[in-house]
């Protein structure tokens, strides 16, 4: 076999295991079974353990944890993450829009509005689409390097995809790491049955996934 075909066959799987990906865990609608996507994983592992040259960072197989670490390293943000203000005053809100409105100079404007997600703040940097570094908030200016654990989150993706003329040079993108609840039932009763302490909250949950000096 050239050299040509096994770099070709590890493309190809790549794309198609990243696909099937998407199509699992964001949109919901798988197109095949575990047995086939195991089947089409197990492949692109035996070629990149063949050719350690082909192993790429935004490889699926790189989702799996590595060796533990002793420590986290920390990193400082792009910019700035600071934290969003809360308040339950209606008067508050009003002085909020009167100031949006100003700046704006605009007599009226549209609000989106949506639940609150309560997790553990992050902070995903891409270079060239490729997924480059995960890192908590901290104290804004500076967080802790949990690119290994974050790598392990199925639903999130390793390259950017999009039309256009593709993604920017360098794009840092904040989110929430959360829980759902039907999982957090799921993982407290086991955790209970191993005669283990139970998490607080889906939060604490999240926040202790991350955390975890074994990305496994």
């Amino acid at each position: 076999m050239n050299e040509k075909a096994p770099r070709a066959r590890v493309e190809e799987l790549r794309e198609e295991i990243r696909r099937h990906d998407r199509l699992y865990y964001q949109e919901d609608r798988p197109e095949i079974s575990d047995a086939e996507y195991d089947r089409l994983f197990a492949e692109l592992k035996e070629l990149e353990a063949a050719h350690p040259e082909l192993v790429t960072p935004d490889s699926p197989t790189r989702r799996v944890g590595g060796a533990p670490l002793e420590k986290f390293e920390t990193v400082e943000h792009d910019a700035p993450m600071l934290s969003l203000d809360s308040s339950q005053d209606e008067a508050a809100l009003r002085r909020f829009d009167e100031r949006v409105r100003t700046f704006l100079g605009e007599d009226a404007v549209a609000y989106v509005v949506e639940p609150k997600l309560d997790g553990l703040s992050i902070e995903l940097v891409y270079e060239d689409g490729r997924f480059l570094r995960a890192a908590t908030r901290g104290d804004g200016l500076r967080g802790e390097d949990v690119t290994a654990n974050v790598r392990t989150i199925r639903s999130m993706p390793l390259r950017l995809r999009g039309r256009g003329p593709g993604p920017p040079a360098r794009l840092a993108l904040r989110g929430e790491v959360v829980i759902p609840t039907a999982a957090f039932a799921e993982l407290n009763g086991r955790l209970v049955n191993e005669g283990k302490e139970p998490f607080a909250n889906p939060r604490n949950a999240a926040a202790g996934s991350i955390r975890q000096l074994d990305p496994g």
